[in-house]
């Protein structure tokens, strides 16, 4: 009696559960699946392509001639100011984002194009609302080598920390004031940890936006063009004679080069005389008989300076076109004709092109010379510079 009860007992149990689990089969519920943690965004990897590691900016590997006093001499880098690969990465990304303009249409490479020898193909610059701003846009490429500091055509910044942030400011450029500046980019996802790597903590002010933008400018340097693998086959110093040939030139382009160094031929080296080609000073080139533009003149209220302008490298010339500070001259061609026979006698010329009897100095350059010379400058074209990626654009 006991063993029927205890095995009527069992049967009911099973079938019990037998039924529990097909309704529960049957209802439909399910236990729920945990959720996984969301995967966290990188601010920085979502809108930018920047390496893990940052590209070498700091520390070039330039050669022997262009580490001489002379040259070291030339470089305006305040100590204040020193170029990091973390500093420049971040100037980098503030160059190319258009976000630095009212209306987010206009960055600083807008008007200075790495394939234009970071200088603008127009005329004039078009500004975020459609002004053209007074003068054509000039290279930035060595521009730490000018030994005066000062910066734009009429030098009226004094340093390139304060030049980088004036066509943010500028009504035509730009059309931002710094305080908007600032609060515009702590909105920005990307750049607080940007400004953590290069300065430590994730402040973002504008003296800290100057120096990292003066810093991926200085860090622009040409220093890989036909030229420059000519010069590696000769000492550091002294410099070769100008009628040193070149091993890698056509009997062309060491002509122009002859012509570009010897003072009674082009003469040229007078005013771009170092290997970096620019000159320390403001020049006035003789383009008008009259001012036109008083250039620095206007900057220091001194008519003696009026019509001279800064003086930028020639390295990569072939690229900038147009010349001048106001893009008068669309070819190399015309620019070595302007020296050959178009010098104006300005009050203010420069002596460089001057006669002793005061008259102004025309080359008169045969037309195999004038071919030669326009040869010669573009021997200075460096495509590294125009191409290379870390002073391209990093944005997604």
């Amino acid at each position: 009696m006991q063993a029927t009860t205890t095995r009527n007992l069992i049967i009911l149990t099973g079938s019990a559960l037998f039924v529990f689990i097909a309704c529960s089969k049957n209802s439909g519920i399910v236990s729920p699946t945990p959720t996984p943690n969301p995967t966290p965004v990188d601010p920085v990897a979502a809108v930018l392509n920047l390496p893990a590691t940052p590209f070498n900016y700091s520390n070039i590997g330039l050669p022997g001639y262009l580490n001489s006093p002379n040259i070291i001499g030339q470089i305006n880098t305040p100590v204040s100011n020193p170029i990091t690969d973390n500093g420049a990465t971040l100037g980098r990304v503030l160059f190319y984002d258009k976000k630095l303009s009212l209306n987010n249409t206009i960055s600083c490479a807008s008007c200075h194009k790495q394939a234009s020898g970071f200088s603008d193909p127009l005329t004039k610059s078009t500004g975020f609302n459609g002004g053209l701003t007074g003068r054509n846009s000039m290279s930035l490429i060595d521009a730490k080598y000018y030994p005066n500091g000062r910066f734009f055509w009429d030098q009226r910044a004094a340093t390139l920390e304060d030049q980088v942030l004036m066509p943010i400011q500028d009504l035509v450029e730009m059309g931002m004031t710094l305080p908007a500046l600032e609060a515009k980019l702590k909105t920005l996802a990307y750049y607080p940890p940007l400004f953590q790597k290069a300065f430590g903590d994730t402040v973002i002010t504008s003296g800290r936006i100057s120096a990292a933008l003066s810093q991926f400018v200085r860090s622009i340097v040409s220093f890989q063009s036909k030229y420059d693998a000519g010069r590696n086959t000769f000492p550091a110093v002294p410099a070769p004679p100008p009628n040193a040939a070149f091993p890698n030139f056509t009997p062309q382009e060491n002509r122009g080069k002859e012509v570009f160094l010897v003072p009674t031929l082009g003469g040229c080296a007078a005013c771009h005389g170092s290997e970096i080609f620019t000159a320390p000073q403001e020049k006035n080139n003789g383009l008008d008989l009259t001012t036109t533009d008083r250039g620095f003149g206007a900057v220091v209220n001194n008519p003696s300076l009026d019509a001279t302008f800064k003086v930028s490298t020639l390295r990569n010339v072939e690229l900038t076109a147009p010349y001048m500070h106001d893009g008068r001259f669309t070819t190399l061609e015309q620019v070595v004709e302007h020296y050959s026979s178009g010098v104006r006698n300005h009050p203010n010329l420069s002596p460089q092109l001057r006669l002793p009897n005061g008259l102004p100095r025309q080359a008169n350059l045969s037309p195999a010379d004038k071919a030669a010379l326009v040869a010669f400058l573009k021997t200075l074209t460096d495509n590294t510079i125009a191409t290379e990626v870390k002073y391209s654009d990093p944005f997604k």
